[in-house]
């Protein structure tokens, strides 16, 4: 599970709270080293393992929670609103890098956003939800090629697709 925030030990560096849920898990942290130091270069961290959170950016605690989360390769990767408080800038190069790390390790992965465009991004399934209480209005299936770019959020496909969301939600684009 990735929070909104990183939540990591302040008192912990990179590498022992990437290793954190093996201690949960009462794993031998030493045979994980090797996997957690292969995960931290795979979310582009590689020279930070011994930084602690307060050296960090923001992007960079995301990716230090990202890694965490994988570290005991679970079968299913939650996320709950992980870039929301990330700057617009931060956010799309976090977005890339989460498409770079599905396709290396194909997780199925549950990404919970209230950010269209970054739901039609990352998706290939968005399921729109109502408000309270909270029930599936409808699901878009995302048919838009991959590897997936930046350049494709100009491509009126993608437009198309972050309108019919949006109206699943009750924005109104006046067509």
């Amino acid at each position: 599970m990735i929070f909104q925030e990183p939540v990591l030990l302040r008192w912990k560096d990179v590498t022992r709270n990437v290793l954190f849920p093996i201690e949960i898990l009462r794993q031998d942290t030493r045979k994980y080293q090797e996997k957690a130091h292969e995960i931290l270069d795979l979310v582009g961290l590689k020279g930070f393992e011994h930084r602690h959170p307060a050296e960090l950016s923001g992007g960079m605690q995301q990716r230090v929670a990202m890694a965490r989360a994988l570290v005991h390769d679970p079968r299913l990767l939650l996320m709950d609103e992980p870039f929301g408080a990330l700057d617009q800038l931060t956010r799309q190069q976090m977005n890339l890098e989460l498409l770079r790390i599905w396709m290396e390790t194909n997780k199925t992965t549950v990404l919970v956003t209230h950010d269209i465009e970054e739901a039609v991004f990352l998706a290939d399934k968005v399921v729109v939800m109502t408000p309270r209480p909270g029930r599936v209005a409808d699901e878009v299936d995302i048919e838009l090629p991959r590897p997936r770019e930046l350049n494709m959020k100009m491509s009126s496909e993608f437009g198309e697709l972050v309108m019919r969301v949006g109206e699943l939600i009750g924005l109104d684009y006046g067509r």
